[in-house]
């Protein structure tokens, strides 16, 4: 597997684009100010995103000075283009979340976000109104919904299953595989686009095996790393799309895309990983 060939794409469901199968996401790691060492740190993440073809960043309010950082650094690379940029509304109120997620369009400084989405499922029949408005008017490209815990899956389901949405964003790993069951079936069968938060389950799969050796077939299956064998089975699953693992270290980043080159899982791999992961 070369080392620069460019990452996997799969399409999303309701429009054909298609859309790296890794990305970035931002929360804490560029919740940073404005030192120019740790901006150009994260300049560099960014960059290795770009040039393995990625072009996913995702961010949220929530996240403090992240959607600040990330649009000063596309405009400052001049890569609006090249990124597809994706926030959130975290908010109660009509209101209040047109006036948030203007503020994270001043951030990003762009006149159109990519993909716009109700943040832990906050309010969200109040923000899908607007939002549905504003993919009418040309504002925002895709619209969709998202939690960060197993217990909201139902939820997110019901979403899914009666909103017009075009994408969800869940909790999914090699060891929390609660998605499996319902929510990414229904979301492949109703053609939604699905973005994998957690696949690392904030470190903790990598704590569970920092003191195991990769199994053996690894090597020839294109599998360098732990984190690439935890995002390379995440994103093999036919309902994911993309998976956002935070970073700010761009040696990181690179690791991960290479969960995004070569050949998809099967699922005779797939069984091998969770066995490798189980400690089988």
């Amino acid at each position: 597997m070369a080392a620069g060939a460019k990452i996997r794409k799969k399409p999303i469901p309701k429009t054909g684009e298609l859309l790296p199968v890794v990305g970035l996401g931002t929360w804490q790691t560029f919740d940073i100010g404005s030192d120019a060492t740790e901006r150009a740190e994260r300049e560099s993440v960014i960059e290795e995103l770009f040039r393995a073809g990625g072009s996913v960043i995702d961010s949220s309010p929530m996240y403090g000075r992240s959607e600040g950082v990330v649009g000063y650094l596309v405009a400052k690379m001049g890569e609006r283009e090249q990124a597809f940029l994706a926030t959130k509304v975290w908010t109660r109120g009509e209101g209040a979340g047109i006036r948030q997620m203007d503020e994270s369009y001043r951030r990003f400084r762009t006149g159109v976000v990519d993909l716009m989405q109700v943040h832990n499922l906050v309010d969200w029949k109040t923000h899908l109104r607007t939002l549905l408005r504003w993919k009418g008017d040309g504002r925002v490209r895709y619209i969709g919904v998202t939690h960060y815990t197993e217990a909201a899956l139902q939820e997110l389901a019901e979403v899914v299953r009666s909103e017009l949405v075009d994408f969800v964003q869940l909790p999914y790993s090699i060891g929390m595989r609660g998605a499996e069951r319902t929510l990414l079936p229904l979301a492949q069968d109703k053609g939604v686009a699905v973005i994998v938060n957690l696949p690392f389950e904030g470190g903790g799969l990598f704590r569970r095996r920092r003191r195991e050796a990769l199994p053996g077939w690894a090597a020839e299956a294109g599998i360098g790393s732990w984190a690439q064998l935890f995002l390379k089975y995440v994103v093999s699953h036919p309902a994911v799309t993309c998976v956002i693992p935070g970073t700010s270290k761009p040696e990181h980043m690179a690791d991960n895309l290479n969960a995004g080159r070569g050949e998809a899982a099967d699922e005779t791999m797939r069984a091998a990983m969770l066995r490798a992961a189980e400690g089988g």
